[in-house]
């Protein structure tokens, strides 16, 4: 007897062994189905979450903050004179109204600009300090520093300007717009309706994109989503690394997410004229040009490519080397010539001074001729 209660002990007693240590796997079985389940999410909400908090480069705040001291804001004062005023300065008119004459008639404008050399040099849009009678600079110090306009360039929308700090100044870095794609990541900063260091952000939408705003004829224009108000025109625009790719230039008023930028590159191209010149010196041929097509091409008995001579300006180069209105220009210096914009490019890769040779087609008949360029006026 006392072996079988002995035995019927060791069996429960194995049971209930055997029970605890079930229990104690399926805990660990768990447990580490759990620790997988938050490391690798499965279900489709969890993988949601994850997703959107990966949307979008993580290290935009830190490169704002590094390169906010160098983005500035820009104030103009321009002062329009009234057609009341050319009475006044009139001596006949005076005698009766006497010589107290009008306040002027002052107008306000605000943009943005950044710094691009520790002295005090600042790259801007010219449309921002266009006839600008006082320029002042707020570089984020809550000091406005006067600005006079070292060099602009009506063409391109660019221009510089120099303040006079007491000490060295935050720089921005120019970065290779030719590099950037469209999906990238890039950033804004200016002074939208006067909220000084408004930071937006988008992708790029499109590059190379021409632009026609009142007599400017943009062209090679960044396009992005990201948002560009009035009073941000002349600010950078910024790839992730806080290089600048772009000026902040226009916005489509008739539509949400389009603004265009300068690319940076055209801006590198003209910084050192603007500075040491005042202006951008240009080759110049003298003529106004039409690009071809098939109506002209038949008409002039011409191939369908090339530039056509629309006008050619007296005393130009292109006047002394025979060149003449309706000439079709298809070469220069043995490069094919499709149309108007290729000749433009070219000439901008030479030089005041430089000899070309100009093949153009006249009265189905090609010939050849040669002008040396000069400065555009």
């Amino acid at each position: 007897m006392q072996t079988d209660s002995r035995s019927s002990k060791l069996f429960k007693g194995a049971i209930v062994l055997a029970i605890l240590l079930l229990l104690v796997g399926e805990l660990i079985i768990f447990h580490n189905n759990k620790q997988v389940a938050e490391t690798n999410p499965k279900t489709h909400g969890s993988s949601t979450a994850l997703a959107s908090t990966t949307v979008g480069p993580m290290n935009i705040a830190d490169m704002v903050e590094r390169v906010s001291p160098a983005v500035v804001n820009i104030e103009t004062s321009v002062v329009v004179n009234n057609n009341r005023d050319l009475y006044l300065n009139d001596p006949f008119f005076r005698q009766f109204f006497g010589d107290n004459q009008p306040r002027p008639n002052i107008e306000q404008g605000i943009g943005s600009g950044f710094i691009i050399s520790k002295d005090g040099y600042i790259l801007t849009n010219q449309h921002v300090i266009k006839g600008a009678n006082s320029i002042k600079v707020n570089i984020g110090d809550s000091k406005k520093y006067p600005a006079r306009v070292i060099g602009q360039d009506q063409e391109l929308d660019l221009a510089v300007l120099k303040i006079d700090p007491p000490k060295d100044l935050a720089v921005l870095s120019l970065g290779d717009s030719s590099k950037i794609r469209p999906g990238e990541w890039v950033v804004a900063i200016g002074n939208p309706y006067g909220l000084d260091h408004t930071v937006t952000a988008g992708v790029i939408s499109a590059l190379g994109r021409p632009v026609q705003i009142e007599n400017r004829a943009y062209k090679n224009l960044i396009q992005t989503d990201a948002a560009i108000n009035p009073g941000n025109s002349g600010g950078p625009l910024l790839n992730t690394n806080g290089q600048v790719i772009g000026i902040n230039t226009a916005v489509n008023a008739s539509a949400q997410g389009i603004g265009f930028a300068i690319s940076v590159n055209t801006a590198k191209e003209v910084i050192d004229d603007l500075i040491n010149k005042g202006k951008v010196v240009r080759p110049y041929m003298g003529v106004w040009l039409e690009d071809m097509d098939e109506k002209a091409a038949a008409y002039l008995n011409a191939p369908n490519y090339g530039a056509i001579v629309v006008k050619v300006i007296s005393g130009s180069p292109a006047e002394r080397a025979g060149i003449q209105s309706n000439d079709v220009i298809i070469g220069l210096d043995g490069k094919k010539i499709n149309s108007s914009d290729e000749l433009q490019t070219y000439l901008k890769s030479k030089r005041v001074g430089d000899s070309i040779s100009v093949e153009i087609v006249r009265n189905g008949k090609n010939q050849s001729t040669k002008l040396t360029l000069i400065e555009k006026p």
